[in-house]
């Protein structure tokens, strides 16, 4: 079978390298791809949110299958589109991408169905939100209600800095439409988590678990990334946890899922922060994370492309996924300035000299001509197994000083602190 894989960043080389094992699959694309992709899928040159032009080449070529990874064509209605032209995809429809591409109906939707979440309230209106502020304490978040590339959310210490990011949303528009609403939510100290979950029929089935790394420096200092370290499993889902996970979020958002009518076939992210044993829910989103895809395809012990097409027919069931015992741990190595400012275009040596144990993939690069540069602010994932994590980060940290870049640098730390 023919496979389209659309993005173009590390967790959708890690779906490719996955898909590529497959015995079912003949061929794969990737949309738009980067330097690793290119070297196991043939890359298009059409954007994630072109979505029409992705409806005609998957028409045009017979695409068999369709995987979405980032989240932008979901909440632009790819799959809904696709299905219309009686395609198979792999993503969840534009009526639930919602819960990932609005704050507000994200939160009403846990507070609907009793999903432990932080207090929050949605404002519209600058003055009122302003006003708003007095109902929470210091530090508090305020989020944009759209996608915001990632970029929307702030953890404010003060109110100098919140009536700030309110005015930079509500009143200079910063993020256009995506700020029209904002959220204003209490912030909850405890320790970050993350599910990852197949979902269709009614069915929510976890993945392993996996622990990533926000903050650029090492001892969780600076500021939040799209994530620059991950491993997996997390010693903090004992048994005891998984049991209040089930019972107090997934039941329940599996019964407000079956209420609203959402036919929800694809991946649930759960992002949860643990408050003194208890878990909340941060955020939802609706697609394989990144870094977290990096560590748990390597993990991942079955066929995927069986699991994409039992979840779209609805037949998965929790037996039809086996993971490795091992441990994964990636590292994931930036741009300097990232996340903010950096320089591209960068050439990238010593690849080659890897360990034959490492899987390396390609977050942010591309070839010109036979050379690989850089293309991004985060740019390789270096990843191994390891009969425990010790042995994963020893794998890691042992190769990665082997890759050179100007001014590349990577957390030290990744896999210590837990």
């Amino acid at each position: 079978m023919k496979v389209l894989v659309i993005g173009s960043g590390g967790r959708e080389h890690a779906l490719c390298w996955k898909i590529n094992k497959s015995p079912r699959v003949s061929k794969i694309y990737c949309a738009p791809g980067n330097g690793g992709t290119g070297e196991i899928a043939e890359n298009i040159d059409i954007g994630v949110e072109e979505i029409d032009k992705l409806l005609d080449f998957a028409l045009k070529n017979n695409i068999d299958l369709t995987v979405v990874g980032p989240e932008l064509p979901l909440a632009l209605g790819i799959v809904d589109k696709f299905q219309e032209k009686g395609l198979k995809i792999f993503g969840v429809n534009k009526a639930c991408a919602k819960l990932e591409s609005s704050k507000d109906f994200s939160k009403k939707f846990m507070e609907k169905y009793n999903i432990p979440t932080a207090k929050y309230k949605t404002y519209t209106d600058l003055n009122e939100a302003m006003e708003g502020l007095k109902d929470f304490s210091y530090p508090l978040v305020i989020k944009a209600d759209g996608l915001c590339a990632g970029k929307g959310v702030t953890i404010c210490n003060n109110k100098d800095e919140a009536v700030d990011t309110l005015k930079d949303i509500l009143e200079k528009k910063v993020f256009g439409q995506e700020g029209d609403k904002v959220v204003i939510e209490e912030f909850l100290d405890g320790i970050e988590a993350s599910l990852l979950c197949f979902v269709t029929r009614d069915k929510i089935i976890p993945m392993e678990s996996a622990k990533d790394y926000k903050k650029i420096f090492d001892n969780d200092l600076g500021p939040n990334t799209g994530g620059v370290g991950c491993f997996s499993p997390s010693p903090l889902f004992t048994e005891e946890l998984k049991v209040r996970i089930e019972r107090d979020i997934l039941e329940k958002v599996k019964y407000g899922l079956s209420k609203e009518g959402m036919d929800f076939r694809g991946i649930l992210f759960i992002g949860l922060m643990i408050v003194d044993g208890e878990p909340k829910v941060l955020e939802f989103n609706v697609r394989f994370g990144d870094p977290e895809t990096e560590v748990l395809m390597p993990r991942l012990d079955v066929d995927i492309v069986d699991l994409f097409i039992k979840t779209i027919d609805g037949s998965l069931t929790e037996g039809d996924l086996k993971w490795k015992e091992e441990s994964s741990l990636t590292v994931i190595i930036t741009s300097k300035g990232y996340p903010g400012q950096y320089e591209k275009g960068l050439e990238i040596t010593g690849i080659e000299k890897l360990d034959k144990d490492i899987i390396l993939f390609h977050n942010g690069t591309k070839y010109e001509g036979n050379k690989l540069l850089t293309n991004g602010g985060r740019v390789l994932s270096l990843t191994a197994l390891g009969s425990n994590l010790e042995e994963a980060r020893n794998k890691v940290y042992s190769n990665i000083d082997k890759i050179n870049f100007k001014d590349m640098y990577y957390r030290k730390d990744i896999g210590k602190l837990i």
